[in-house]
Parts: C-alpha cells; structure tokens; sequence
C-alpha cells in the first residue's frame, strides 16, 4: 500500500505537475514522471482547489465578527 502524503507534499507534487506541463509536458507525462497515477491527480486537484461553501461563509462570519470586536476596542479605547 502507498503512502499517505501531508497536504503540503500534495500541493507540491501538483505545482512540479504543473511546471513540467508549463514546459510542454502533457498531463499524462508530468504526473507519471512524479509517480503519481492520473486517478490520484485528479482527486488531489478536487481536494486541493479551494475553500468549500461553509469555509466561505465561516470567513465572511468570522470577518464581521472581527469588524465588530474592532469597533469595540476602539470605543473602549476612546474613553
């Protein structure tokens, strides 16, 4: 059985897929040349290419909370 890899050597064997296909490599070539299969590619693509919905709106909750908590240190601060 193959190894688990951290996301962040996930991410990295994608950019040198990308670089290698940046060159002129097909697809195809650049994951094989990583030892990486075309299934695995493109699971790590789907995992990997960005924030989910609820990731989306925990940020924009979080953001105005923090907007929020800013204006009170600011009225504390003005007293």
């Amino acid at each position: 059985m193959a190894k688990r890899l951290k996301p962040e050597e996930m991410v990295a064997k994608l950019r040198q897929a990308d670089v290698l296909v940046s060159q002129g490599q097909s697809v195809a070539d650049a994951i094989r040349a990583l030892g990486v299969s075309e299934v695995t590619d493109y699971r790590w693509r789907k995992e990997c290419s960005g924030p989910k919905l609820d990731q989306v709106q925990r940020i924009k909750e979080l953001e105005a909370e923090n907007a929020r908590l800013r204006k009170v240190i600011a009225c504390l601060t003005l007293d």
